[in-house]
């Protein structure tokens, strides 16, 4: 995208008088999905090339490629891409948007059958 146009988005938030508070919301949704998608293919990419320069060097059942040191970057930046995800996804993840109203209608509806007339 080029400067005019990713100026032009950017900073569509931050007019005051913007009515459209709906597109300034699923814009800035898209703008993280969008950025949790750049840094899983950058982990992918970064990655892959490690083990691979890595298994290059060794032998598959050679000890080193099977050391901590080649493998630490992997988990540790894989835990924070999960972070991550979890912060663009995570809200939803296990609890949706309706899953309160759901939750309070099935006990309302269970304490309804329960009761004796």
């Amino acid at each position: 995208m080029g400067r005019y146009s990713r100026n032009k988005y950017d900073s569509y938030g931050q007019d005051e008088n913007n009515p459209d508070q709906q597109y300034n919301m699923a814009y800035r949704r898209m703008r993280r999905i969008k950025g949790f998608y750049i840094h899983l293919v950058i982990y992918i990419l970064i990655n892959s090339y490690n083990l691979v320069s890595i298994f290059n060097q060794s032998i598959f059942g050679d000890a080193v490629f099977w050391k901590w040191n080649t493998w630490s970057v992997i988990f540790f930046w894989g835990i924070g891409l999960t972070a991550h995800g979890l912060s663009v996804f995570g809200r939803d993840l296990f609890f949706g948007a309706d899953w309160e109203e759901k939750k309070i209608q099935e006990f309302m509806d269970k304490n309804k059958n329960d009761k004796w007339e």
